[in-house]
């Protein structure tokens, strides 16, 4: 009986790398930029952004490092700043919150309290 199909249990370990390689450069070859430009984003993305414990964290934290090069630590005050006041909004609006919450409550248990004469 005729083996129809190959299965990559049948090539050695060099013809593997081989034929991943072949396939990788035909791959790339036959993309065009938009295309390209999307599954860089993509791999950059799930590579950066998908980080798993501290060591993987830490190795994207050094790339994006190297990237921004002398422009890192300027970035990150800038970010610290920006979210900072983002911070800052939101406390305001947690205590308007709080505090109109504590309000309404507090007229509804009047309401209550004037039926109960």
């Amino acid at each position: 009986m005729k083996k129809s199909k190959f299965n990559y249990f049948d090539l050695s370990k060099k013809e593997l790398e081989y034929l991943k390689e072949f396939y990788i450069t035909q791959k790339v070859g036959q993309m065009n930029e938009s295309e390209l430009r999307k599954f860089v984003h993509e791999n950059i993305s799930h590579q950066v952004k998908n980080t798993i414990g501290d060591e993987e964290e830490q190795e994207a934290w050094d790339e994006i490092e190297k990237f921004f090069n002398e422009e890192f630590e300027s970035l990150l005050e800038g970010i610290k700043k920006k979210f900072e006041a983002s911070n800052q909004n939101l406390k305001i609006e947690n205590k308007t919150t709080s505090t109109e919450a504590i309000k309404k409550i507090e007229n509804e248990n009047e309401k209550i309290d004037m039926w109960m004469d």
